[in-house]
């Protein structure tokens, strides 16, 4: 589609592509995060608003992501890490999530998420965990730092506390519960070497499995903001959008360019998902 379309068109194209598909991919990158009320970490400015201890350090988002710090400064990286664990935890996911979730539930070949966010909302909004593939793994869970051959195991029964003054977590420190060393997130940080990638590896044959089962059928790919920085999810739905002969929906406040005949939506995820979801003639989720 052109450019030339309003967008009330623009969205009766989108919500005509769902109501017609056998199958939907959904693809979600930060931006589907921020209307539950988590922080925008966009640009070294937007992390530093959200957390203005780092400002003084002079740290931004890449520089604390990054495995180092469980070496030689654990308070500093558990405080990083736990105080997003604990707020995941907190924030419950926007209705955009149960929408998406009915629609799913719908289809003759369902659907599957792909997301680059580690929060766990998908599971916490009732998506089945065979249906998800986080391909930076989850905040959810844990592995050891020392390598003990422990694997991987829920952070659940860890919490962390957080000193608000200077975002350094307060020992004890989430430990192995095999060998009693570090734990660390089993998140992939920025130079990450030791991130344990097996479970993400079985949701990614999950995904490559259902995609071969839908080879035909009608698929619409439903992109959430998922921007440019880290392009992974972006170029992931054009990749399936192109193999598939798929219909690509882009949702994206700032960054919503999409390749020739795709439907570019410039809105928020909630708002977009809402207005979509009215013209398929099912009652608004709050």
């Amino acid at each position: 589609m052109s450019h030339h379309e309003s967008l009330d068109q623009r969205l009766d194209l989108a919500a005509e592509a769902i109501r017609t598909a056998d199958a939907i991919l959904i693809g979600a990158g930060a931006g589907m995060g921020v209307d539950s009320g988590l922080p925008d970490f966009r640009g070294r400015q937007g992390f530093w608003n959200a957390y203005p201890p780092y400002q003084k350090l002079g740290l931004d988002f890449v520089s604390l992501a990054n495995p180092c710090w469980f070496t030689s400064d654990p308070e500093l990286a558990w405080g990083f890490y736990g105080h997003r664990m604990m707020l995941y935890r907190e924030i419950k996911p926007h209705g955009g999530f149960g929408i998406l979730r009915r629609w799913i539930s719908r289809k003759t070949h369902s659907g599957f998420v792909y997301t680059s966010n580690v929060d766990g909302h998908f599971q916490l909004a009732g998506f089945s965990p065979e249906q998800i593939y986080e391909v930076h793994g989850a905040i959810g869970a844990m592995q050891c730092q020392e390598s003990c051959g422990v694997g991987i195991f829920p952070a659940h029964a860890h919490s962390v506390v957080i000193d608000e003054e200077t975002m350094r977590a307060v020992p004890p420190l989430p430990q192995c519960p095999r060998c009693g060393g570090l734990a660390r997130p089993n998140i992939l940080m920025f130079g990450d070497w030791g991130w344990d990638p097996s479970h993400a590896e079985i949701q990614h044959a999950q995904l490559k499995l259902w995609l071969r089962l839908i080879s035909g059928a009608e698929l619409v790919v439903i992109e959430c903001g998922a921007g440019t920085a880290v392009p992974t999810v972006r170029l992931t739905c054009e990749d399936i959008t192109r193999h598939h002969d798929a219909t690509l929906i882009r949702i994206n406040v700032r960054e919503f360019e999409v390749p020739a005949g795709q439907i570019s939506l410039p809105m928020g995820a909630f708002d977009a998902l809402r207005k979509l979801d009215e013209r398929l003639g099912e009652p608004a989720s709050q």
